[in-house]
């Protein structure tokens, strides 16, 4: 099966497109560079399902988070669509070990949807930027504050444990 023939289904739910799809990338059936190029001029709902099994992908072998997906994700932050916003964020969350000195772009976007007002969204920029902080790489350092005023505003206990849980984990 193919990427379009996914789409195209009639059969598929959406929830059966994205695990098909991560099927189809974890089995080498379809490159994760053909599904980047295909997400690229989707919809915003197919461009989401993309993502999210890429997501799906990453989160079971970070290593399929190559430096193409890094750069769409981050650029898909700044998305319109909160699905595409939390499923990138979630995707970066994932390879963020791999590329802990490439993500002052993510981190920029992930700060600005730290004040979404969707809390799917707000929880993925936490999950994400937890993340990064525990790669306890140099340049997060300067990311502590910003995480620590983070806390201090926001409502949602849920989203507040995956800061808190995060800079519990670098002291």
């Amino acid at each position: 099966m193919t990427i379009e023939e996914v789409f195209a289904s009639k059969t598929l739910k959406p929830k059966q497109k994205t695990e098909t799809l991560y099927k189809l990338v974890v089995s080498k059936k379809v490159s994760i560079n053909a599904l980047l190029t295909h997400a690229k001029s989707a919809k915003d709902s197919a461009k989401a399902t993309c993502i999210e099994a890429l997501e799906m992908a990453t989160k079971n072998d970070a290593k399929l988070g190559n430096t193409a997906v890094l750069d769409f994700v981050t650029n898909s932050l700044a998305e319109k669509a909160p699905r595409i916003k939390w499923e990138s964020a979630k995707v970066i969350g994932n390879i963020a070990g791999l590329y802990a000195g490439k993500l002052e772009k993510a981190i920029s976007h992930l700060l600005t949807n730290t004040e979404h007002e969707g809390a799917v969204v707000r929880w993925s920029a936490a999950y994400a930027l937890g993340e990064i902080l525990k790669t306890k790489h140099p340049s997060t350092k300067k990311l502590i504050p910003a995480i620590e005023a983070i806390c201090l505003r926001e409502e949602k206990n849920s989203i507040k444990k995956v800061y808190l849980a995060a800079l519990k984990n670098i002291k």
